[in-house]
């Protein structure tokens, strides 16, 4: 008699809009119970699944999720890996790019789903987004391929009827439910009448390699946007942070920026003092390519790492993950123009 496996997964409610239920004789919103939530969404029994849930003891608003969260959240995954076939991950959605993309990179050959959701209004209110983008979640959690093996063994967004890979979205809506976009890898799946996978996109791990979790990141980095006028003192006030250890550079179309001489200067100063400085464009889709004119070439020729098509929350992370890690300079640059979890296309 064959056996048939009954999909375990486990939601982690961290903060965040989709877990405020309303009180009903107050009005007042309150924060996740796991048992209200199954009141407001009495379809989760019809699932064929066992779900299981804890939430943080204060939950996070979205604006002030920290380095020390994903780690938190990093832990409760690694130390619930083994009882779970997925996790569903409910998180505020200003920062849950950010979110997704951090953990992208702390859990290390990953094998099993974690789709991060959230949604843009309560769970409980009559025309939630919450209540779709969570049960999804959860059926894409639980989803199996043909070789039993899970759907999507990796870290992704789930919104509005699209599964996006995590370190590849932004938001960029505050009022739609359509609020996120990966404007430069396609979706991993879209959810209609049926759950369509794009499964040739889908990351997957070294199987005879461990799944492996990290806890360290260093923040001691900083995004700098040019614009026309950018003031030389503000420049320098910025670079003179103490500690510093990386810079992010937003430049204009294809990784372009001033050929003022001190601007340029500054940026061999930086480079000097071993501050790895990386190039990403302020345009949403499209890719740096800084030997293409001469004010992105003045850029790579000063030493400057090109961030190819990441997104500015991927490359922060990332860039947060690998300091952490204390490797050498040479190591992260290499590892800056390596895709280590789908981040960029090079």
């Amino acid at each position: 008699m064959e056996h048939t496996h009954t999909p375990h997964i486990l939601i982690i409610y961290t903060g965040g809009t989709i877990g405020m239920i309303e009180n009903p004789e107050t009005g007042a919103l309150e924060n996740f119970d796991f048992e209200q939530f199954r009141h407001h969404v009495p379809e989760l029994k019809r699932f064929n699944f066992q779900i299981d849930a804890l939430a943080f003891e204060s939950p996070i608003d979205s604006s002030d999720m920290e380095p020390r969260y994903w780690i938190k959240m990093a832990r409760i995954i690694a130390e619930h890996y083994e009882s779970y076939d997925g996790f569903v991950l409910l998180h505020g959605t200003d920062t849950m790019a950010f979110t997704a993309s951090a953990l992208s990179f702390m859990l290390e050959n990953l094998a099993k789903p974690v789709i991060v959701t959230g949604s843009q209004l309560p769970i409980g209110q009559l025309r939630t987004d919450g209540k779709e983008n969570l049960l999804t979640s959860i059926e894409i959690a639980a989803a199996r391929n043909a070789e039993g093996k899970p759907m999507v063994p990796e870290v992704c967004i789930f919104f509005e009827s699209k599964l996006m890979r995590g370190n590849r979205t932004t938001k960029i809506n505050a009022e739609g439910f359509n609020a996120f976009r990966s404007f430069n890898f396609a979706p991993l799946a879209y959810a209609g009448i049926h759950i369509k996978y794009d499964e040739h996109l889908i990351h997957q791990p070294k199987h005879a390699k461990p799944f492996k979790p990290h806890f360290l990141l260093d923040n001691n980095v900083l995004i700098l946007t040019l614009f026309p006028g950018i003031r030389k003192e503000v420049v320098d006030t910025c670079f003179a942070v103490n500690g510093l250890r990386a810079v992010i550079l937003k430049t204009y179309g294809s990784g372009n920026a001033p050929q003022k001489p001190w601007f340029l200067e500054r940026i061999r100063q930086l480079i000097a003092r071993d501050v790895i400085v990386v190039n990403i464009s302020q345009c949403y889709k499209g890719t740096v390519e800084m030997h293409r004119y001469e004010t992105g070439l003045q850029l790579l020729q000063a030493g400057v790492i090109n961030g190819y098509d990441s997104t500015v929350e991927a490359v922060i992370t990332k860039l947060m993950f690998l300091l952490g890690h204390s490797q050498s300079t040479k190591e992260i640059i290499e590892k800056m123009n390596t895709s280590i979890a789908g981040e960029i296309t090079i």
